[in-house]
This record gives structure tokens, sequence and C-alpha cells, in this order.
């Protein structure tokens, strides 16, 4: 199975996430990295006035991974003004928790008061993904998923260990305020899913977006 670019497939990541690129980096896939400059509150907005009503989790996330996957794409070209050639990857997470959808809390104040209300619960972290594949920058298909898994937290997170995590500044720019690839992993006791779902990219999802469009995973490999 392949596609008629050729190998290694050039990755193009519409995301400045260094846990997505650190997770596509770590299955031997060396992305080149373009910040995509999507409003996400204006797209969500204005989704949810043509809807009528808020949008659902995995509806949300898969809008914002196609928008942020469109905005590079329709740029054509890389940073270097060469044309892309490869395949797009958008991505956006969200986490909900007790009829919430909880996305980055970015200040320090709303990030404690999350926690505090989410020890001892679970919730789901739903990972939206977009691909696009590109030619002599030109979009010619696209494809896109979204995946989940439940997260569990200990119940025996004291205020200390709170507000010393959240000093950290790490769970400020986070999806649900945690991470599971960092300082927060102890807070967290279990996954049920694809734990790499947690940091905002599906492996395994990726590759079938990948077969779907015609490639191999290993045409992605480059490092």
């Amino acid at each position: 199975m392949s596609g008629s670019l050729s190998a290694p497939l050039r990755l193009y990541l519409a995301s400045t996430s260094p846990a997505r690129l650190a997770t596509l980096r770590a299955v031997g896939i060396e992305p080149i990295a373009l910040a995509p400059g999507v409003d996400e509150e204006a797209a969500v907005s204005d989704a949810e006035a043509s809807l009528g009503g808020p949008l659902a989790a995995p509806d949300m996330v898969q809008l914002l991974a196609r928008l942020k996957a469109e905005a590079v794409a329709e740029r054509a070209v890389d940073a270097s003004g060469a044309p892309l050639s490869g395949l797009v990857l958008g991505g956006d997470s969200a986490f909900a928790i007790g009829g919430q959808i909880h996305g980055k809390p970015h200040h320090p104040e709303v990030a404690l008061e999350r926690w505090r209300a989410q020890r001892g619960r679970a919730g789901d972290l739903h990972s939206g993904h977009w691909l696009i594949e590109m030619r002599e920058g030109t979009a010619v298909a696209a494809v896109g998923a979204s995946a989940v898994a439940r997260v569990q937290f200990a119940a025996d997170i004291d205020d200390d260990e709170l507000e010393a995590y959240v000093a950290t500044g790490e769970p400020l720019a986070v999806a649900g305020a945690f991470t599971i690839d960092s300082k927060g992993a102890g807070y967290i006791e279990r996954i049920d899913g694809d734990p790499h779902a947690v940091v905002g990219l599906s492996i395994p999802l990726l590759r079938t977006l990948v077969r779907e469009l015609g490639y191999s995973w290993h045409d992605l490999w480059n490092r």
C-alpha cells in the first residue's frame, strides 16, 4: 500500500504543541511544525451560533482539528516558501467531566478550581484529528476522526499538591489542566483507552487515517 509521493512521506504538524511533537518523534516521525493561527474561541462560537446550541466534545475537537489543518493547507507553502507536498495533520483536545467541557484553563485560579472539583473523579479526554493530503501546494484529499480515553484521577490529592502543581505552570496550557507525560502523571490512577489520545494525538488512529489516504505507516518514518 502506498500513494504516489516518494518516501519518506513528509508530515506537516498544524500545531505548536510540544506533547504532539514529542509523541511523533518517539514513533520515528520528524514533522515540520507550522502554527495554524486559528481563533479557537471564535470558531466554536460561530459553530454554536449556526447550530443553535453547544457543540458536543467530539464535534468540537473535530471542528478545530479540521480548521487548523485547513489553515496550514491554505497557505500552500511552508516557512521556506516551498510548496506543501505530503500530509498536513491538525489536532485538538478537550476534556469532558460532569457534563462540562474543559479546554485550557490559562489562569492559575481556574486550573486550581478545576483540580479541586475533578480529584477522585473520572472524565473523558477527546482528541480530534484531521489529515489533508497535499501535492505541490494543492489539497487533494482529507480524512478525519476522533479518539477518546477515560481518565481516573486519584482521590487523595491534597491542596498543597494541587497548589504546587498549578504553580509550575504546566496545567495552564493543556486541556483539562493535566498531563500524563510530565508532572501531572502522578495524579492519574488509570487510563481506559488509547493513552496517546490524552496528549492530543492517537498514534493508532493516525496510522488508520494515513492508510485511508493510500499510504503506509512506515512511509512517514524519517528519524
